[in-house]
């Protein structure tokens, strides 16, 4: 495995993600922020957050396998919530729950939450990217 994630001493334990992430890999891949969308393009989970941030995880997962890879070989993740606030954590936590349950994984590299004004069309609520480092 290229990847080994940590949570060094001095900084908190969080649950959800570890705080570093140490790729020792050749081959990088660099996947493009997903959205809520199904392989025919239509919008899964219109208006709701925990459905949208699942889709976008199993997005993600499609696209990693598509490189020979999968959530075990990702350094990172950038995820893009529309409006966020932090009410909507448990809805978030949420959707990654169903999406670990469904890819049969527990994603918890170093991750990147950012609150934005808009996404590229009305509909989508949150965009999650991955960079992952395979051997």
């Amino acid at each position: 495995m290229a990847i080994t994630l940590t949570n060094p001493m001095g900084l908190p334990e969080i649950d959800v993600y570890r705080q570093v992430s140490v790729a020792t890999g050749s081959k990088l891949v660099f996947v493009a922020g997903q959205v809520a969308w199904d392989a025919d393009g239509v919008t899964i989970g219109e208006g709701d957050l925990a459905a949208q941030v699942e889709q976008c995880y199993v997005n993600v997962a499609t696209a990693l396998a598509g490189a020979g890879a999968s959530f075990a070989d990702v350094a990172k993740l950038n995820v893009h919530v529309v409006g966020w606030t932090p009410d909507k954590m448990p809805l978030l936590l949420e959707g990654i729950a169903r999406a670990s349950a469904r890819l049969g994984t527990t994603p918890v590299p170093p991750a990147t939450l950012l609150g934005v004004a808009a996404l590229d069309v009305p509909e989508h609520l949150v965009e999650v990217e991955a960079t992952a480092v395979l051997d």
